[in-house]
C-alpha cells in the first residue's frame, strides 16, 4: 500500500487533518460545539495539543475547514450544472448528484442543524444559503407556473428533509436515500413537464 517515504508522509499528514475533522465533529455532536475544547479533541485523537495546533489553531478553523472540504462537491456540482443545457436530464442528474453529496456530508449538516447559533456566527449558514440559491437557479424554470417552481424547490428540500427526518427511522440508510431521491426526481420531472408549452390537451382532458 505504501509508496515512497515522501508520499507516505504526505498521505499521513492529509489523514491526520481528516481525523481531526472527524473526531471534532463527533465531539461537537456528543456534547455541543461550545462545550468542546481543543484539548478534548487532542485527547480523543491521542495526540498532543501542539500536534493539533500544527493543523488548526482554533475550533473555528476546524469547523470552517470541514465546511469547505465537505461542500466542495456541491460547488463542483453547481459549476457543472451551469454549463449544462436546461433539460429534464440535467435537472434529474443534478438531483441525483446532490443527493450523493448530501449523504457524504451528512455529519456536517447534522452539526449545522444542531448548532445554528454557531453556524450563524461563523457565517457558514450564509455560504450554504448561497449554494442553495445557485442550485435553485439552475433547476428552476423562471417562466414556469408557480406550482412547478415550488415543485423544483421542493425537490431540493425533500433531499434535506430525508436526511434529517428519516435518519432515526428503521431501515437501511441507502434504501432510505434511494426512496427520498425517487420522490425528488419525480418532483423535478413533474415540474419540467408542466413548464413545457403544451399545444396538445392534457391527458386529463377528454
Amino acid at each position: 500500500m505504501d509508496a515512497t517515504m515522501d508520499g507516505t508522509k504526505q498521505q499521513r499528514r492529509g489523514n491526520t487533518r481528516q481525523r481531526i475533522q472527524d473526531v471534532a465533529l463527533e465531539l461537537f455532536a456528543e456534547q455541543g460545539y461550545e462545550k468542546t475544547s481543543l484539548r478534548e479533541i487532542a485527547e480523543r485523537l491521542d495526540v498532543t495539543k501542539a500536534a493539533l495546533y500544527y493543523h488548526f489553531k482554533t475550533k473555528e478553523e476546524i469547523i470552517v475547514s470541514i465546511f469547505t472540504d465537505l461542500t466542495k462537491p456541491i460547488e463542483d456540482l453547481i459549476d457543472w450544472g451551469r454549463e449544462q443545457p436546461h433539460t429534464l436530464e440535467t435537472k434529474q442528474e443534478l438531483v441525483r448528484r446532490y443527493s450523493k453529496a448530501l449523504a457524504e456530508a451528512a455529519p456536517l449538516f447534522r452539526f449545522m442543524q444542531e448548532n445554528q447559533a454557531t453556524v450563524r456566527e461563523l457565517q457558514i449558514g450564509d455560504s450554504f444559503k448561497d449554494r442553495l440559491r445557485s442550485l435553485r437557479d439552475i433547476i428552476l424554470d423562471p417562466d414556469a407556473p408557480l406550482t412547478d417552481q415550488v415543485r423544483c424547490v421542493s425537490a431540493i428540500f425533500t433531499l434535506h428533509a430525508g436526511m434529517f427526518f428519516l435518519h432515526d427511522l428503521e431501515g437501511d440508510p441507502e434504501d432510505k436515500r434511494e426512496a427520498v431521491l425517487e420522490v425528488a426526481v419525480d418532483l423535478v420531472t413533474q415540474a419540467h413537464q408542466g413548464a413545457r408549452p403544451s399545444s396538445a390537451p392534457s391527458p386529463s382532458e377528454d
